[in-house]
C-alpha cells in the first residue's frame, strides 16, 4: 500500500457513498485517462469485465472470430468466449515476446481469402513490455479491423514515448492484487471514444434504461467498481512513478547479478520503449546449463522461494486445444518455446534488496555452483 488509502477510505465511509458509484470513481476514471493521456475511462470491477465490455462494444458476437495473442493468461480471451465468437491465436516475435507482425499479416491474409475478417485483434503487452505497436496498428488498419489493447500488466509502460494502452480502439488495465498499483480487484477500460466509454458505464450496470422504474431493453453486465477500491486506487495511482522504478531496479540488479550466467537470456526492452518490468522474466537455454526450468523452480521453491513458468500459450491450453494458431514461422513457435524455457522470479515492489540477493544467490549456487 502507499500508505494514503485510508485518506479516500475516510472519505467514502464519512460520506456514504459505498456502492459501485461515487467521487472516488468519478475522480479514479478522470485521473486515469489524463494519467495515460486518453479522453475517457470507466472504472469496472476487474481487467477482464473491461476486456468483455470492449468487446462488446465492437458487437462482437456469435460466429465472429477475435485475433488474440496466445502468449497471455487466459482472462485475455475468455470474454471472446463469452460473447460466442471464436479465438485465433497469435504467436509471439523473439524482439518483445509479445504478438508477432509476420504470424498477424499471415492470419489476417487467410482471413481476407476466406472472407472471414475478425470483428477485433486483442494484442497484449506481455509482462510490461509494449507489442510492436507500429507493425502491428499498420496491419489492422490496413484490414480495417479495430484493436483491444491489453495493457492489465502494463501500466506506466511506453512505446515512443507514449503510454501502453493508449493505441488500441479500447485500452484495458487492471488492479488486480499483483498487478503494478492495485484496488485489490478491479480494472479500468479507456478510450477516446467517450460516446462507446457511456456505452460502457450503461452496460456495466446492468443497462437499466432511464426510466422511473427497472427497465431493462439489452443484455447488461454488474462490473462497476465500488467507491471504496476506487480510492485506494487513487492512492495507488500516486506513487506509480515509484512503483515503475522499484520494479526497474529490481531487474536492473537481476540482469547485473545473473546475465553473465552462459545460457541466461533476459526478457528484452524493445529500442524505443520503455517496460515497467511489472515481472522479470529470463529464459534458459539447456545447452548452456544442463537444467530444465523446471528443476529451478523446484530448487528454489525447496528454498521457499516462489518462481514460476512463463504464461502457457493459450493454444496449447484444453480449453484452447481445437482453435486455430498461427506461428510466428513455419518450423518456428516462439511462444511454445519461451514457455519450454521462461522463468518469472518474484518481482514485488515491497521486494527488499536483502531478499532479492537471496535469491539471486539461490540462482547462482543451482546454476554456476551445479
Amino acid at each position: 500500500m502507499s500508505g494514503t488509502e485510508m485518506k479516500y477510505i475516510n472519505e467514502a465511509f464519512e460520506s456514504n457513498w459505498i456502492a459501485p458509484l461515487g467521487p472516488n470513481v468519478d475522480a479514479f476514471e478522470m485521473e486515469m485517462a489524463s494519467c495515460v493521456g486518453v479522453k475517457g475511462a470507466v472504472a469496472v470491477s476487474t481487467g477482464t469485465a473491461a476486456i468483455h465490455l470492449a468487446l462488446s462494444l465492437l458487437d462482437v458476437q456469435k460466429g465472429d472470430t477475435v485475433f488474440c495473442s496466445s502468449l497471455t493468461f487466459v482472462a485475455s480471451a475468455n470474454p471472446i468466449l463469452y460473447q460466442g465468437a471464436e479465438p485465433v491465436f497469435i504467436d509471439s516475435e523473439p524482439d518483445t515476446w509479445n504478438i508477432s507482425p509476420v504470424a498477424l499479416e499471415k492470419a489476417f491474409r487467410e482471413a481476407a481469402s476466406a472472407s472471414k475478417i475478425p470483428k477485433a485483434v486483442i494484442i497484449v503487452n506481455l509482462y510490461g513490455q509494449p507489442a510492436k505497436m507500429d507493425e502491428l496498428v499498420s496491419i489492422c488498419k490496413k484490414y480495417k479491423v479495430p484493436i483491444i489493447e491489453d495493457a492489465a500488466e502494463s501500466l506506466g509502460s511506453k512505446y515512443k514515448g507514449k503510454a501502453s494502452g493508449t493505441f488500441g480502439d479500447f485500452g484495458i488495465f487492471s488492479f488486480n492484487g499483483n498487478k503494478i498499483i492495485t484496488t485489490s480487484g478491479g480494472g479500468m477500460l479507456v478510450s477516446n471514444n467517450t460516446e462507446a466509454l457511456e456505452k460502457a458505464r450503461f452496460l456495466a450496470t446492468q443497462a437499466r434504461d432511464p426510466a422511473p422504474h427497472y427497465q431493462h431493453s439489452v443484455l447488461g453486465y454488474n462490473y462497476r467498481m465500488s467507491n471504496i477500491l476506487a480510492g485506494i486506487g487513487r492512492s495507488q495511482l500516486e506513487v506509480l512513478d515509484e512503483r515503475v522504478n522499484k520494479r526497474r531496479a529490481i531487474f536492473e540488479t537481476y540482469q547485473e547479478e545473473l546475465a553473465h550466467i552462459p545460457g541466461i537470456s533476459f526478457m528484452p526492452e524493445l529500442e524505443g520503449t520503455f517496460s515497467n518490468r511489472w515481472l522479470t522474466t529470463f529464459t534458459i537455454n539447456r545447452s548452456n546449463t544442463n537444467l530444465p526450468p523446471i528443476e529451478l523452480l523446484h530448487a528454489l521453491d525447496s528454498e521457499n522461494i516462489e518462481a514460476r513458468h512463463v504464461w502457457k500459450p493459450l493454444h496449447m491450453q484444453p480449453l484452447f486445444s481445437n482453435y486455430k494458431y498461427y506461428p510466428h514461422a513455419k518450423n518456428e513457435s516462439v511462444s511454445e518455446e519461451l514457455f519450454k524455457t521462461g522463468i518469472c522470479l518474484p518481482s514485488g515492489s515491497a521486494m527488499t534488496l536483502e531478499d532479492q540477493m537471496r535469491v539471486i544467490s539461490c540462482i547462482k549456487k543451482i546454476l554456476v555452483s551445479g
